[in-house]
């Protein structure tokens, strides 16, 4: 609520929400998928990564490859296309080396799937 108003106040149109539901478990805020009925008008980018909320207040919780946290992937897509998001995604997977190759292409299939789901 506190950052649709703040884009309400601030009035501009190239101001807008690059969306990570991750962030959200990450940091033990709203729900992402609750959350897009509030900032999904304001949604101009999003990031695909999943996630677990932390085990312990004020702490941060845990990056997991897509389709293994608590996103809910398939829920969040869509969402997404409820609400007409026809923007980019861009997975993103916090880690180096080979597993993060490996779990973005495993990412952009599983994308893939959900995208030419009807």
């Amino acid at each position: 609520l506190v950052l649709s108003k703040f884009i309400e106040d601030v009035n501009r149109l190239n101001l807008g929400v690059n969306f990570d539901p991750a962030n959200m478990l990450l940091y033990d805020a709203d729900d992402p998928i609750k959350a897009l009925d509030v900032l999904g008008k304001y949604v101009i980018g999003v990031h695909c990564k999943d996630g677990k909320r932390p085990e312990r207040k004020g702490e941060l919780g845990k990056e997991y490859p897509l389709g293994e946290g608590d996103v809910g992937i398939e829920k969040f897509i869509d969402k997404l296309r409820r609400i007409g998001y026809t923007g980019h995604l861009t997975i993103e997977r916090e880690i180096s080396g080979e597993k993060q190759i490996t779990d973005i292409l495993k990412a952009k299939e599983l994308l893939q799937k959900l995208l030419n789901k009807e």
